[in-house]
């Protein structure tokens, strides 16, 4: 029988890379939908290729031009996750939930009420709703996949979510491409210099948080609510190699260390084919990679971000809400030349001791729109600071 596979996000980034894994043993699978937010004229092509009945588009008015332009009788269009699954009423085996942003979280959330298993490469959803989605997980008994390499890294080492023996977490990050830049030049860097990463081919705005190491604070926020550690389990390396994702220590003295090439395709093809004899071609082990593998402490003035750990409690709280929709809008700004480098950092900051926001750190999100609401907030919150 056909594995029946769910794409949200299918246009982006980790969506091609699912269908280009999906397509070498298409034979096996049934792709049940496809979720784009404007680009459905992909999406459309993606659907033909792969025979896919069902497809939404999110954004409402790309959704009602894609309906009058459709000619298909074949295919099912909504506008909504919640929308498809008034209408789909079967379990479907494998979810990839590869929505960017907030705009992911209500998606993801409805997704997992249809799907036996969910990989979730939308780290927006995971910090600010992660106590929805765990509630959600349960009700529905839905299996849970991390797919960023370091945490699908940190499940295969730990094999699954026991981390009771496990002493320290250890995240690796490549730097960005200012790994080398003296602290006095920051003032000095451009978008078109920031959005250059020399290991991984990203999207704008998750390379500029990669250049800041915004990234890697996200990590840790994943992990620690992933797998219920304490912030002070959980360390990040430069690795300008980006050859090892992850490393645990445990408490029996052991410790173990993963590695792969920089290719996202190896996370989701083991998240698709798990614990399965299938095989992935990939390049042999770099040995000269492995000699010099150039770990080395994070250096706290060059990339301030990484202090910032320090303002967030234990507890899942909207405070991470605030932090994920200031940096949104900072990197936009500086992306639209309005701040600069240095400037995303000093007004993250700013934001994370605003008196009025510093209550949140006692308040658990109790819903999506309460998520949402607050991220549009402080968003204009930002603008007003540096505009």
């Amino acid at each position: 029988m056909k594995k029946k596979i769910a794409i949200l996000g299918s246009t982006g980034s980790i969506g091609k890379s699912t269908i280009d894994i999906l397509r070498k043993d298409i034979s096996s699978f049934e792709i049940v939908l496809l979720t784009a937010n404007k680009n459905y004229k992909k999406l459309m092509k993606q659907a033909e290729l792969l025979n896919v009945k069902n497809l939404i588009i999110h954004d409402y008015k790309k959704y009602l031009e894609f309906l009058k332009n459709n000619k298909s009788k074949k295919i099912r269009i909504f506008n909504t996750t919640k929308e498809f699954r008034k209408f789909y009423h079967k379990k479907i085996d494998y979810c990839m939930s590869a929505i960017t942003g907030i705009a992911g979280l209500e998606s993801t959330l409805h997704s997992i009420s249809f799907s036996k298993k969910i990989a979730i490469a939308n780290k927006e959803s995971i910090i600010c709703a992660w106590n929805l989605i765990e509630k959600k997980l349960k009700r529905y008994k839905t299996k849970f996949i991390p797919v960023d390499s370091e945490h699908f890294s940190i499940y295969e080492l730990i094999n699954g979510f026991d981390t009771s023996n496990v002493e320290e977490v250890i995240l690796t990050a490549s730097g960005g491409p200012f790994v080398n830049l003296p602290l006095s030049k920051q003032i000095n860097i451009q978008p078109k210099d920031a959005i250059k990463h020399p290991k991984w081919k990203m999207g704008k705005k998750i390379s500029v948080d990669s250049a800041t190491l915004m990234n890697k604070v996200f990590e840790i926020i994943e992990a620690k609510k992933i797998f219920n550690l304490k912030y002070s389990q959980i360390k990040i390396l430069i690795h300008p190699n980006s050859y090892v994702h992850a490393l645990v220590k445990f408490k029996n003295g052991i410790t173990k260390i993963l590695l792969h090439d920089t290719d996202m395709k190896i996370p989701i093809f083991n998240s698709i084919y798990e614990k399965n004899q299938t095989t992935l071609k990939t390049k042999k082990i770099d040995v000269y990679k492995l000699n010099n593998l150039s770990l080395s402490n994070v250096d706290k003035k060059k990339f301030p971000a990484v202090n910032l750990i320090k303002y967030f409690p234990a507890s899942d709280t909207l405070f991470e809400t605030v932090m994920i929709a200031s940096n949104d809008e900072l990197v936009s700004l500086f992306l639209d030349k309005k701040i600069t480098f240095p400037d995303i950092m000093k007004y993250q900051r700013i934001m994370l001791k605003n008196k009025q926001i510093f209550k949140l750190k006692n308040k658990a999100p109790s819903n999506v729109k309460e998520i949402i609401n607050l991220s549009k907030l402080v968003r204009l919150k930002i603008r007003s600071l540096c505009i």
